[in-house]
């Protein structure tokens, strides 16, 4: 074999190597983010938070008002578009519409406890009485159909009419409306939308249970704690299902233990399907919160709207307890503060606004500093007003 032919033998791996790596730094250069520019940022942000892309007249008010020196003031194009209809009709009307119901669908007819949220956003009502306010917003659309605690009339012909959600919203009270007891009112809990799909049929631990999905970004599983006492389970709850005590002991008490004593807050609570109304019955427990005794006569008998958190200790003190309440009280209203006082709920709020906003779940160091911040403005100088956390959020990730 000629010197020639070996030298070609041997350089044939190096020219390999060469065009591999010209492979991968080109891909590389593909794969690097071409950052928009100022212009592209602004309707990106707009069309993020407004639900729709920008008209010309939005297009012209942002150039003008939100971009000098050819650097975009982020901040004002979010404030902007927050202030479009569509932001109120579109963006959270899709994203409040899954919280209200056992399916989770957007496609769910619009009712009191989504206009409620929405008109709390526009409003900017602290998000941290979402829970335990005496609070409702109705339609003043003329020749609607007048809010009624037995069906959903009002809101589904608001619906139909493609009503103006940012103008036509207004703030009233579910006592006033529905005539329910104000000690009795637990801001979103007990809206009829609410009641509607978690308090019918079963023993109301569904209603507790979507209130962690909703408001606390965690199921039931990922909330187990099989450290706490089971004193206060149920009678319901068998202690050996299929025959077996370690499937109770290792499973279903890690639920039960701190949902059950809970829970307990909704025993004056029911929702009647025939009437098509929230039931409540102060000072007598619903039997519904009675059923299947015999499953294990030993358990826990109901006997008042009594709630007390065990979760205040063992691993889910981690979710973030206020201090300056008891962690433990009678009815809805009261546990409602305590669930949206907690560290947990404010950073599930703020977590889903960024997804919403940013189309993607925090997955990232940069990510999780950019929900951490908004948290603590949430929380803190923010006053749980949601609106801000739209701006916020958009403004943190203005898109690529």
């Amino acid at each position: 074999m000629s010197d020639t032919a070996n030298s070609k033998r041997v350089a044939a791996p190096g020219a390999r190597r060469a065009a591999a790596a010209g492979v991968v730094l080109m891909l590389t250069q593909l794969a690097a983010p071409a950052y928009a520019g100022p212009n592209e940022q602004a309707k990106r942000i707009y069309e993020r938070i407004a639900g729709v892309p920008p008209t010309a007249t939005d297009v012209q008010y942002l150039q003008t008002n939100c971009i000098s020196g050819g650097t975009l003031n982020l901040q004002c194009a979010a404030q902007y578009a927050t202030s479009a209809p569509t932001f109120y009709s579109v963006t959270l009307k899709n994203w409040v519409m899954p919280w209200t119901n056992r399916n989770q669908t957007v496609f769910a007819p619009f009712n009191d406890y989504a206009a409620t949220v929405i008109g709390m956003v526009r409003d900017d009502v602290p998000f941290n009485t979402a829970l335990s306010a005496d609070l409702l917003y109705t339609l003043k659309t003329a020749g609607l159909p007048a809010p009624s605690s037995a069906n959903n009339n009002h809101y589904a012909a608001a619906e139909t009419q493609g009503v103006n959600l940012m103008t036509d919203l207004v703030s009233t009270t579910q006592s006033a409306t529905y005539g329910i007891p104000v000690a009795a009112t637990a801001g979103l809990i007990t809206t009829r939308g609410a009641a509607s799909a978690f308090f019918i049929n079963g023993t109301n631990r569904a209603m507790f249970r979507f209130t962690m999905i909703n408001h606390f970004c965690n199921d039931m599983p990922t909330l187990m704690d099989i450290t706490r006492p089971s004193d206060r389970i149920r009678q319901d709850v068998a202690r050996s299902p299929g025959g077996d005590s370690r499937i109770f002991l290792n499973n279903c008490v890690g639920c039960h233990s701190g949902m059950d004593p809970m829970a307990q807050a909704f025993a004056y609570y029911n929702f009647n399907a025939t009437t098509g109304a929230m039931v409540y019955t102060q000072g007598q427990v619903q039997p519904k919160n009675l059923i299947n005794a015999a499953n294990f006569p030993f358990g826990f008998v109901t006997p008042d709207d009594s709630w007390s958190n065990r979760w205040r200790t063992g691993p889910n003190a981690a979710l973030g307890w206020s201090g300056s309440l008891p962690g433990s009280g009678n009815g809805a209203k009261s546990l409602g503060q305590e669930l949206a006082s907690s560290a947990t709920f404010a950073q599930c709020q703020v977590t889903k606004v960024f997804q919403a906003v940013c189309f993607r779940a925090p997955v990232d160091t940069a990510d999780l500093a950019t929900v951490a911040a908004m948290t603590a403005s949430f929380t803190g100088s923010g006053g749980y007003k949601l609106k801000a956390m739209f701006q916020q959020a958009a403004a943190a990730c203005p898109g690529t």
